[in-house]
């Protein structure tokens, strides 16, 4: 298992976060390095607050961000209530969510930062905890291109354990749990996935697979990279293998991997392509 505890907060583009705390001071302090990564990696660090609102949030975050005024006033720095970025009429609204996102990254891109640094108070889904968890799952598919980063904020104070560990199984980084990062191809179609898959981020990974029943023709996956996958994670790829035409999903991984799809039988259905075959 990877520990990411220090990384959470300075994440690559494309990494969807869940990160637990504890209290006011343990948010603040995540927030504020946060910002400054953002800020240090050229990209549009946008904060969706729920619990505090955005202007509170400013009050306290400006002092402690050195040149936070300027970014802010450039543009660079956005502060949102998760009002207007989550609901249209006091009702949740996905559609509106990734269509914020999306926007945020074409000012980004024509401001000549990198891409987006989300922070979100997830507080705002306390209410509906599976609903939650459910969105969270479906919004890995926007990681995939490479342009977002997330780190999702779970205040243990309003989250019961298993809500937590819900929220945090459904993410693909979470500190103490196996790391996974991801991309998105094409020609053929498929993904690309490295570091670990485990019990921990297994609901993740299937979420990614999940998309790739529907594809029409070849899809290939590339775990060459991954260090690590157990015997369950490795079973989700005879699931979406068996709902697809029998041999159109590719498996191209190291020996390690390919004799775990062996053991599984997952070589039925699966077309495995050893790293050193291709």
């Amino acid at each position: 298992m990877v520990h990411v505890a220090g990384s959470v907060l300075d994440p690559d583009l494309g990494d969807h976060v869940c990160l637990p705390f504890e209290d006011e001071r343990e948010r603040m302090t995540a927030t504020r390095l946060f910002t400054m990564n953002g800020l240090r990696r050229r990209t549009k660090v946008v904060i969706i607050t729920h619990a505090d609102s955005p202007e509170r949030t400013r009050d306290w975050l400006a002092p402690l961000v050195p040149g936070f005024a300027d970014a802010e006033s450039a543009g660079q720095v956005e502060i949102l209530a998760c009002a207007d970025t989550h609901f249209t009429n006091g009702s949740f609204d996905p559609g509106r969510v990734y269509a914020g996102l999306a926007d945020a990254n074409d000012r980004a891109r024509r401001h000549g930062q990198h891409g987006v640094y989300a922070l979100v108070d997830a507080s705002w889904g306390v209410g509906d905890v599976p609903g939650h968890a459910a969105f969270e799952a479906a919004a890995n598919e926007l990681f995939g291109e490479r342009w977002l980063a997330a780190v999702c904020q779970y205040d243990r104070r309003l989250f019961p354990r298993d809500a937590i560990e819900r929220a945090a199984s459904v993410h693909p980084i979470s500190p103490e749990q196996a790391l996974l990062r991801f991309a998105n191809t094409c020609s053929p179609r498929g993904l690309k996935v490295w570091g670990d898959i485990d019990l921990t981020n297994r609901p993740a990974f299937a979420s990614l697979l999940g998309r790739l029943e529907e594809e029409p023709g070849e899809v290939v996956i590339d775990a060459s990279g991954l260090d690590f996958i157990d015997a369950g994670s490795a079973q989700l790829l005879t699931v979406t293998a068996m709902a697809r035409p029998r041999g159109s999903t590719v498996v191209v991984c190291r020996d390690t991997m390919a004799r775990v799809l062996r053991l599984i039988r997952a070589d039925e259905y699966v077309t495995v392509r050893r790293v050193g075959d291709v």
